[in-house]
């Protein structure tokens, strides 16, 4: 196909179907009306010689055609406008948008008190909307572009994120002050800690965490008596109960100053768990989201 038989405001339309899968809200995102869409929509499988976008269950879903040039598509259309505006120098003082970030629960505790506090010093009119989501469902935020930054923990990305290491933890149990294990003469090893019910917290809804993963390689296992998707109740839990917590460190620091309760490094080498900050590529040079990571940054230099 020639580029030049291509209207280009078509491949626009196709960028927000299939990023919205919906007519309406593409209509929506680009201001233009719904037969508009509708219209473009059947062009563009004239064009392409493909459905692109059918019927589903929950919707419109793409073909494998539509799934296989989405990526090379958003990348085409961010580079393109990129190279054609030259946005205004970001003013933290006199900005009014949205800052949108991606973290596992954990993070919530350690991160979003002083993130705020410097949004409210530097940046007072700038909005913070906030996401909790595991692994997976991070990365998705950033391709739907519903995120501006994910932090967490991610072993595999794909290359047009990028990443940049802030921290490396260690696992911590958390317990209450007056618990068996903290007795003088009580052994503190990771049978005497397994031997006691855990809470365990999993934003997917599993019961299992991440420290389970490590206890697999070992050859161990712990009893789940209690799994959350938050860390909301486990401050009460652990406090009312002999039930014990295994977090990270900046997590489990919270804990102790925070709600009274105790932490031991867990007595088991099961390595530490790495913290990444990531972003979508076509925001690198942004001078918003530059401002926002060097927060971060700053913040976990703090740590």
């Amino acid at each position: 196909m020639h580029l030049g038989s291509v209207d280009l405001n078509l491949l626009k339309v196709l960028d927000a179907l299939i990023a919205e899968r919906n007519v309406t809200r593409a209509g929506r995102r680009l201001g233009r009306s719904q037969p508009a869409v509708s219209n473009a929509l059947r062009r563009l499988r004239q064009l392409l010689d493909d459905d692109l976008l059918v019927r589903g269950p929950d919707g419109l879903t793409l073909t494998p055609r539509a799934e296989s040039i989405r990526q090379p598509l958003r990348e085409a259309i961010a580079l393109a406008e990129s190279c054609l505006h030259e946005g205004p120098e970001f003013s933290p003082a006199k900005a009014t948008d949205v800052f949108r970030l991606s973290m596992p629960d954990r993070l919530n505790l350690a991160v979003m008190p002083p993130l705020v506090d410097r949004l409210r010093s530097q940046a007072p009119n700038m909005e913070l909307q906030v996401f909790t989501a595991d692994r997976m469902r991070a990365l998705e935020l950033l391709e739907e572009e519903r995120t501006d930054l994910a932090l967490g923990w991610f072993d595999q990305m794909p290359s047009h994120l990028d990443a940049e290491l802030m921290l490396e933890e260690s696992l911590f149990c958390v317990l209450r002050r007056g618990h068996p294990l903290l007795k003088p003469r009580a052994k503190f090893n990771i049978t005497a800690v397994l031997s006691f019910p855990h809470v365990v917290v999993s934003a997917t809804g599993r019961r299992t965490a991440i420290f389970d993963d490590l206890l697999h390689n070992h050859g161990l296992r712990r009893h789940a008596l209690v799994s959350v998707s938050n860390f909301t109740a486990v401050p009460q839990l652990l406090s009312r109960s002999n039930m014990i917590g295994v977090f990270t460190k900046l997590a489990s620091d919270v804990f102790e100053k925070s709600f009274k309760l105790a932490k031991r490094p867990v007595p088991l080498n099961v390595g530490k768990i790495a913290t990444q900050m990531v972003w979508h590529v076509r925001n690198a040079r942004d001078p918003k989201h530059m401002w926002l990571r060097r927060q971060i940054k700053a913040i976990y230099r703090a740590f």
